[in-house]
């Protein structure tokens, strides 16, 4: 298994560099970008494109917010991780509308940092305590998120398969739970993005919540 290239985007060149001496202590990750915003971002992408984005959210320029949004039309397959030193949920939930795939405040531990852009990579979400289903859901029913109109004609499988995505499990995890392959999972995942016009994984949670598939109790 190759390397997990990797690109900073922060205003902060001192938060870059002591992100950058951590990240330089895993052989599993190459560094391949670093940008000051998001505008600076978009210009490198040109030439190198990296697996998992560490993002912060207040940049000059063009922010997180906007820069995620672009990141997740124009290079869908680039996992999003927000860095913000503002541990609210209205960022958390603007910046995982926009495409981010996860949250990590900017005072986490080395170990979590690795952990997060780890499990992004291979999961396609990272969650920590403070960034859950179940805070999703509390956002959901205090009405602080936003759904597409859009009311998706699911089958019976699919709606099997959208109630593990919302359980947090894995492609491999829903394969061995409903006997299906890999592939056959990763097909129903796309078309659950597709038919609810979901970004993330949080958008699916908060249709499925919307929608009854999965009850917020």
């Amino acid at each position: 298994m190759g390397t997990i290239k990797l690109g900073i985007v922060d205003d902060h060149k001192i938060f870059r560099n002591g992100l950058k001496a951590t990240l330089e202590d895993c052989e599993d990750f190459n560094l391949i970008l670093e940008a000051s915003n998001g505008k600076e971002l978009i210009g490198l992408l040109t030439d190198k494109v990296p697996d998992v984005l560490l993002m912060d959210i207040k940049m000059p320029e063009m922010d997180g917010i906007q820069t995620a949004t672009y990141v997740h039309q124009h290079y869908k397959h680039v996992k999003i991780l927000a860095l913000s030193m503002f541990n609210e949920d209205k960022y958390i939930v603007d910046m995982m509308k926009a495409g981010a795939s996860g949250y990590l405040l900017k005072n986490a531990e080395p170990e979590e940092i690795i952990e997060a852009i780890s499990t992004v990579y291979h999961k396609g979400f990272y969650f920590n305590e403070h960034l859950s289903i179940t805070l999703i859901k509390q956002l959901v029913v205090n009405d602080h998120a936003e759904i597409s109109n859009n009311k998706a004609d699911l089958n019976e499988r699919e709606i099997e398969v959208l109630k593990l995505v919302c359980q947090e499990c894995s492609n491999q995890e829903i394969a061995d739970k409903i006997f299906l392959s890999v592939r056959t999972v990763e097909g129903y995942r796309a078309r659950l993005f597709e038919k609810t016009c979901s970004k993330n994984l949080v958008g699916l949670v908060i249709y499925a919540i919307k929608r009854g598939i999965i009850n917020v109790s």
